[in-house]
C-alpha cells in the first residue's frame, strides 16, 4: 500500500505541476518554478520568526506569500526596469534565496530549519504522515489529500480560464481588444504556480517539483502544436514518470524523487529522438510541383 501512496501522490504532483508548466513553457517562463522554489525560503523563515510556530499552515502561508512576491518583483524588473525576463528571474531568485540562507544561518538556534531539508524533500516519507478519521481509521497520507485538492483547484481554474489563458499566452493584444485583462490573468496564473510549487515541494522537495514542472510539458511540446493535446500528453508523461521512477528507484536502491526526475528525462530524450526522426522524414519528402 505504501508503494501505491507514493506513486499516486507523485502522479498528482506531476499532473498539477505539468499542466501549469505547459503554460510556463509557452509563455517562455520555464524557470519561474525554479525561482519560486528557491525564493520561498525567506518566507518560511520569516513565518516562523513572526509566529513562533512550525505549524505547516503557517509555513505554507509564509512561503506562498513570498512566492507571489517573487512573481511581482520579476514582473516589475521586466516591465519597469526593461530587464530581460530570464535576467529578471535570475536576479530575483538568487537574491531572495541568499536572504533565506542568511536568515537560516543567523537564527539557526531559533528557526531549527535546514535549507537542504527545504530543497531535498523525499517522497518516500509521504506514507508516514496519514490522516485519521474521528473513528481512528487511517484514510491515506496527508500529502495525497492536499495534492489531490490542489489538482482539483488547478483543473477547475484551467477549465474556467482556458480561453483567457489561451489568448493571453499566444496573443496579448488580441486578448486586450476583446476586453480580457492580461494583467489579471497573468498574476492569477502566477499565484497558482506559486501555490502549486510551495504545496508540492513540501512533500517531494524543490528539485523534483522543478523537474515535473518543466520536463513532461517540454517533452509534450516536441510532439504537438495543439494546446489541448499538449496538456493531455503532459499529464500522461507525468504519471509515467512517477510510476517508472518509483520502480527505477527500487531497481537501483536509490532516491525515489531522483529516480522520478531521471525517468522524466528519459521520456524527454525519447520524445526528442522521435521528433528528430519525424522532422527528417518531412524534410526528405519532395515538395509537390505547382
Amino acid at each position: 500500500m505504501e508503494a501505491f501512496y507514493i506513486i499516486f501522490t507523485g502522479s498528482l504532483i506531476a499532473v498539477s505541476c505539468g499542466l501549469l508548466g505547459a503554460y510556463l513553457i509557452l509563455r517562455k517562463m520555464a524557470m519561474l518554478g525554479d525561482a519560486i522554489s528557491h525564493a520561498v525560503l525567506p518566507g518560511i523563515v520569516l513565518a516562523f520568526l513572526i509566529s513562533g510556530s512550525r505549524d505547516n499552515l503557517i509555513m505554507l502561508i509564509g512561503a506562498a506569500a513570498m512566492g507571489v512576491l517573487t512573481t511581482v518583483i520579476i514582473e516589475l524588473l521586466h516591465h519597469k526596469a526593461r530587464l530581460q525576463e530570464d535576467a529578471s528571474i535570475g536576479v530575483t531568485f538568487t537574491w531572495l534565496f541568499a536572504i533565506g540562507v542568511i536568515l537560516v544561518s543567523s537564527f539557526a538556534g531559533q528557526v531549527e530549519l535546514d535549507q537542504e531539508c527545504v530543497l531535498y524533500g523525499e517522497i518516500a516519507y509521504v506514507p508516514l504522515d496519514p490522516v485519521f478519521l474521528a473513528s481512528g481509521k487511517a484514510i491515506g497520507p496527508r500529502a495525497m489529500w492536499i495534492t489531490g485538492g490542489l489538482l482539483l483547484i488547478i483543473l477547475i481554474s484551467l477549465k474556467l480560464g482556458y480561453k483567457a489563458l489561451f489568448l493571453t499566452t499566444f496573443n496579448t493584444d488580441y486578448a486586450l481588444a476583446l476586453g480580457i485583462s492580461a494583467s489579471f490573468w497573468h498574476y492569477a496564473f502566477m499565484s497558482l504556480v506559486s501555490l502549486t510549487t510551495v504545496i508540492s515541494f513540501e512533500s517531494v522537495g524543490a528539485i523534483l517539483v522543478v523537474a515535473l514542472l518543466i520536463t513532461p510539458p517540454a517533452a509534450a511540446y516536441l510532439l504537438t502544436n495543439r494546446l489541448k493535446t499538449m496538456l493531455g500528453l503532459t499529464a500522461l508523461f507525468g504519471i509515467l514518470s512517477s510510476v517508472g521512477g518509483y520502480y527505477l528507484a527500487l531497481m537501483i536502491n536509490g532516491s525515489i524523487a531522483g529516480a522520478m526526475a531521471t525517468f522524466a528525462g528519459f521520456i524527454f530524450a525519447v520524445c526528442f529522438l522521435y521528433s528528430l526522426v519525424v522532422k527528417r522524414r518531412k524534410l526528405s519528402k519532395p515538395e509537390p510541383l505547382i
